[in-house]
């Protein structure tokens, strides 16, 4: 994906965690009763629209990370929502029209998840200029009406390759992308570097499920294991799979091989099923909730989000889960390799 000027999210990610444990920063004791009922009531006419990538609510991924960001807004803020999803195959003029039916049934900010919106979108904008907009993951779209929610991929991902670096007895692991893309290039490029910064000379297998225009390897788990068992009867013992819906299909295949994988976007040990949990060494976060929630909440603020909005390890936009124990022994030099990265000792590649 095309990069830009960073912009780190501090502030806003630290409004999100005072949100969540209900603090107010207003000197003198807190919000008044006539406050608060004025934010209900600006919350209660903003309609958010959400336009979802290929495979929509319920992918354990990418797509269900965005929604847990609009849910949390929901439940806070009573905000009006409508969640629109992509299908298999789409033409950007269906797109368009996705877009524009939020636009036009007066929802602002329409919140578009994917770069394969982008073209869509700049279209879309342009003609409702007094609309919000904002897309996950891209960045290349220049419109005062449209803030682009952005991620350092690479950089959770370095750390992921730290940890199957450590976890890796046979000095072979494998990344699996879902389509060959700029954005997923960072994920593969950032990978193969944290591998790489443990054992120099690991073994790194990189497949692709599928070319564009072809988007239809987020959405084919069937092929995401097929590749996923090429890469274990290649060596691999461990496999990163940045893959939208097909790539849980690498944890099936990792369970039958005894070997280990590792989720993306969201926590994928929470949400996976109980057979498979055990070979989830940890997941990638990218939170595309926060970055969500952020862009909800400045509407409901009356301030809403202007410029690239860059989600990095300092803004803890990106990072890797803990929930199985079994990362435990890995965490120590993760943490290591984090601190080195915000510090800028460390700059992380984002292409292969």
């Amino acid at each position: 994906m095309r990069r830009v000027t960073k912009l780190a999210v501090v502030v806003a990610t630290a409004a999100l965690a005072l949100s969540a444990c209900g603090g107010s920063s207003s000197g003198g004791g807190g919000t008044t009763a006539s406050e608060s009922a004025g934010s209900t009531s600006a919350a209660a006419k903003i309609k958010v629209g959400l336009a979802y990538d290929v495979g929509g609510r319920g992918d354990q991924s990418f797509n269900d990370s965005a929604a847990a960001g609009l849910d949390k807004a929901k439940s806070e803020f009573g905000v009006e929502t409508k969640e629109l999803e992509a299908g298999n195959g789409e033409t950007d003029a269906q797109k368009e029209e996705r877009l524009r039916l939020l636009a036009s049934d007066g929802y602002s900010p329409v919140i578009a998840v994917g770069f394969a919106y982008a073209t869509a979108l700049k279209k879309v904008a342009a003609e409702f200029p007094d609309v919000k907009f904002a897309i996950v993951d891209d960045s290349s779209i220049e419109a005062p009406n449209v803030t682009p929610l952005v991620f350092a991929e690479e950089q959770g991902s370095f750390l992921v390759g730290v940890i199957a670096a450590q976890a890796s007895k046979a000095g072979n692991v494998g990344f699996i992308g879902g389509v060959n893309t700029p954005l997923l290039q960072k994920f593969e490029a950032g990978f193969a570097a944290g591998a790489k910064a443990v054992t120099p000379g690991i073994k790194v297998q990189v497949k692709y499920l599928t070319e564009p225009p072809d988007f239809s390897g987020f959405g084919d788990p069937a092929k995401g294991k097929t590749v996923a068992q090429g890469m274990l009867d290649g060596g691999a013992d461990v496999i990163y799979a940045a893959a939208g819906g097909s790539g849980s299909s690498a944890f099936a295949a990792a369970t039958a091989s005894k070997a280990l994988a590792i989720g993306v976007d969201s926590d994928q040990y929470l949400t996976a099923a109980a057979a498979v949990k055990p070979v989830i060494l940890t997941s990638m976060l990218k939170r595309v909730d926060v970055a969500v929630y952020n862009e909800i909440k400045s509407a409901v603020d009356g301030a809403p989000l202007t410029g690239i909005q860059t989600f990095d390890l300092k803004a803890d936009g990106v990072g890797y889960s803990e929930s199985n124990s079994v990362v435990e022994p890995f965490k120590a030099k993760a943490e290591e390799f984090k601190a080195k990265i915000i510090s800028g000792e460390i700059t992380v590649p984002d292409k292969p």
